[in-house]
């Protein structure tokens, strides 16, 4: 059960990484998106690398 969650974690981390941009653009609204886009892709490297610690323990 722990591995499933752990792979859905990690699907939702590369999703965020590779589709930051068009993330911002709809979310947010403000001036400078290029903030949004790091912040979005650090949060989605940080759930990729929670998940697959979760799927090796």
């Amino acid at each position: 059960m722990v591995e499933i969650i752990g792979v859905l974690i990690v699907a939702c981390g590369v999703l965020l990484v590779y589709d930051a941009r068009p993330i911002t653009k709809k979310i947010f609204s403000f001036g400078d998106q290029n903030e949004g886009v790091k912040g979005l892709k650090i949060v989605g490297f940080m759930l990729s690398v929670i998940g697959g610690l979760m799927i090796l323990i």
